[in-house]
């Protein structure tokens, strides 16, 4: 099976939030979007709105404030170079093309010791017999709303279950399938990950300084989110941390500021498309 390397550009919108709204390559869109009219009036601290693309998470992506400080602040500078300010912490995104991959350079400046999850919360538009690929075993964390889905009760005050990927538990998560009205969140622990969705491949990754916590987390939404009026979404994000609330993580489970008041990492995005 030959490979072609298909080269990525990207568009933002800081005035919502520095959102991603576009990742394009050969063709193909690959970020999901759901206009919602709630979006454009969001300010710090308002309730998440879901209108696809990647959404920048921190310091959390559950818990509070609701998917983090900086989706709902606009921020300043331009696509290449941008910033957001909030109380406790000052991010600095870039985003350039390196080799056909769109590479995003992340700088947090807080005091020393500051705790902080991050997430590029990407929703990907996906086909039915889409699959994520990463490396068999690696430790993914299940989040309760899998409970149904397990034949068995879910251990009293337990946040999450520690399993196997790609079937912690039992519960296969690396195949997308048809709407089946569930929906489900994961952590891997690993930096990278791979989506493959018929010919078209995309490779995400994040980079981060030794003894940092890196994952990749999964949100696998077959129709069975928000009740009432559910529809289908698939997040493949990226993240510092292992945890998705930071008020569950335990002392290795948040990125930490080190002593120079400063950390660093990327996020690298590449497509290929297959053929044969």
């Amino acid at each position: 099976m030959v490979t072609g390397r298909i080269v990525l550009t990207a568009r933002v919108d800081l005035g919502q939030g520095g959102r991603w709204t576009s990742l394009a390559g050969g063709g193909r869109e690959w970020l999901w979007s759901r206009p919602d009219p709630a979006r454009s009036a969001v300010g710090p601290g308002a309730p998440f709105v879901d209108a696809g693309g990647i959404e920048e998470c921190l310091p959390t992506v559950r818990g509070l404030p609701d998917h983090g400080d900086v989706w709902s602040r606009p921020w300043t500078g331009t696509a290449a170079r941008s910033q957001v300010r909030c109380a406790d912490f000052e991010l600095w995104r870039g985003i350039a093309e390196e080799a056909g991959a769109v590479v995003a350079t992340y700088r947090l400046a807080a005091d020393p010791g500051f705790r902080f999850v991050w997430a590029a919360h990407a929703l990907l538009d996906l086909g039915e017999g889409a699959r994520i690929v990463a490396p068999e075993g690696t430790v993914t964390r299940l989040y309760p709303e899998a409970a149904p889905l397990l034949g068995r009760p879910w251990p009293a005050a337990a946040a999450y279950l520690d399993g196997t990927w790609p079937a912690p538990h039992g519960l296969r998560l690396d195949r997308f399938g048809a709407d089946d009205g569930t929906a489900v969140g994961a952590v891997l622990r690993c930096a990278a990950v791979r989506v493959v969705d018929r010919a078209d491949v995309l490779d995400l990754r994040v980079e981060a300084p030794p003894g940092v916590p890196v994952g990749t987390a999964l949100w696998r939404n077959l129709g069975g989110f928000p009740d009432g009026s559910p529809y289908r979404s698939i997040g493949v994000e990226p993240m510092l941390g292992a945890v998705f609330d930071l008020g569950e993580a335990g002392p290795d489970d948040a990125a930490v500021v080190p002593p120079s008041g400063e950390l660093s990492w990327r996020l690298v995005l590449a497509a290929e498309r297959m053929d044969g």
